[in-house]
C-alpha cells in the first residue's frame, strides 16, 4: 500500500496512549447508555475481589448473549429495530478527482505504540477526510481518531482494547488501540497495511451513517424490534459501513494510487475474517445466523467488493437489498 501520495492528518488524531483509562462496557443496555464497573487498583495492579467480579459479569453477559463487538463497533448500543425502517442515501456520486501530494515515504507496517503506527493511521485518516470531503462536500465534518492502549473513556462510556476499535457517535471519534493490528494477523490471519486501513476506513464508514442521519434511524428502529429483528438491522449497518469503506479505497486509488498488487486481497481476507459465522465457528464451534450482528464473512466480503466498484451512495443501500 502506497500512502506517500496522502497527507497525514496530524490535526485529527488524539493520542492517548500511556494515559490509562478507566474500564467499563461502552453503550451497555437497550438505551444505548455506558455501563460503568468501577475496579479496586492498587499497587499491585487488579485485586482477588476485582478479578473475580470480572469474570462473573463475563460470563453473565455471555449468557445474555451480549456481544461486546457489536456494541464498539457501532460506539453505542443501537437499540430497537423493525422492517419497515426507511435508510435513504443521497444519490451522490463518488467521484473523487483531488490528487494531494504527500511528502514522506510509505510508513512501515505499524506497530503498537511506534511513530510509525501513529503516521500510518494519520495518513490513512487523512486520506478518508480527503475522499470522504470530497464527495460529501460542507455536510462533512472530520472524526477524531483516539489512539489509546489498554483501556480508554469515550462520551459512549469505558472500553477496553480486547474488544477492538469502535466509533463512537456521541463524541464523533473513532477509537483503536494498535496491538489489535497484531491481533489480526497472529489470531484472526487476517495480516497487511491495507487489511489495516479497511479497519479504520469501516470506522469512519459508521461515522459517514452517524453524519446522513443513518444511525439515528437505525437506533430509533431497533427500540421498537425485537432481538432479532434488532441483529438483521445491525448486520445491515454494519455492511453498509464496509461498503463505504469500498468506496474509499476506491477513490483514493483513482486520485493517490494507494493500492498495490496484493492490496485488495489482504481488504477481502480481514472482511472475511470478522466475519459473524466465522468467529463464533472460532470461539464456540457452531454458528447461530440469527445472533449476527455483523454479518457473515461471504456478506462482509460481497459489501465490501460492491463499495470497490460504487458509482454511487446508494450502491450501498443495505437496507433496500433484499438479499445481502
Amino acid at each position: 500500500m502506497r500512502l506517500d501520495n496522502e497527507k497525514p492528518d496530524y490535526d485529527s488524531i488524539e493520542d492517548r496512549r500511556g494515559q490509562g483509562g478507566g474500564f467499563g462496557f461502552p453503550g451497555g443496555g437497550r438505551g444505548g447508555r455506558g455501563v460503568n464497573i468501577p475496579i479496586g487498583v492498587g499497587r499491585g495492579g487488579f485485586s482477588f475481589k476485582t478479578i473475580i467480579f470480572l469474570v462473573i459479569i463475563y460470563f453473565i453477559l455471555k449468557m445474555m448473549g451480549i456481544d461486546l463487538l457489536q456494541v464498539l463497533s457501532g460506539g453505542m448500543s443501537v437499540p430497537g429495530g423493525g422492517q419497515d425502517t426507511q435508510i435513504t442515501l443521497p444519490d451522490t456520486r463518488t467521484e473523487v478527482t483531488d490528487n494531494s501530494g504527500g511528502g514522506l515515504q510509505n510508513p512501515n507496517v505499524p506497530s503498537a505504540n511506534s511513530d510509525a503506527g501513529k503516521e500510518f493511521v494519520a495518513r490513512v485518516l487523512g486520506s478518508n477526510n480527503r475522499v470522504w470531503g470530497e464527495i460529501l462536500g460542507s455536510n462533512y465534518q472530520k472524526p477524531k481518531l483516539v489512539l489509546f492502549d489498554g483501556f480508554v473513556q469515550s462520551a459512549c462510556g469505558n472500553a477496553q482494547s480486547a474488544m477492538g476499535p469502535f466509533y463512537c457517535p456521541g463524541d464523533q471519534k473513532v477509537y483503536i488501540d494498535l496491538s489489535f493490528y497484531q491481533d489480526m494477523k497472529n489470531k484472526l490471519g487476517a495480516p497487511g497495511d491495507f487489511a489495516q486501513a479497511y479497519v479504520i476506513a469501516h470506522e469512519v464508514g459508521h461515522h459517514i451513517q452517524n453524519l446522513l442521519g443513518i444511525a439515528d434511524k437505525v437506533q430509533q428502529a431497533r427500540m421498537r424490534a425485537s432481538q432479532t429483528d434488532a441483529n438483521a438491522l445491525s448486520v445491515r449497518m454494519e455492511l453498509q459501513a464496509d461498503c463505504f469503506a469500498g468506496i474509499w479505497a476506491q477513490e483514493a486509488n483513482a486520485s493517490a494510487k494507494i493500492l498495490e498488487d496484493g492490496d485488495i486481497e489482504e481488504g477481502l481476507n480481514a472482511a472475511a475474517a470478522i466475519g459473524d459465522d466465522r468467529l463464533q465457528k472460532r470461539s464456540q464451534g457452531y454458528v447461530v445466523p440469527e445472533s449476527f450482528t455483523h454479518g457473515s464473512s461471504a456478506q462482509r466480503v460481497t459489501w465490501f467488493k460492491k463499495g470497490l466498484n460504487a458509482q454511487s451512495l446508494k450502491d450501498c443501500d443495505t437496507f433496500s437489498a433484499s438479499n445481502l
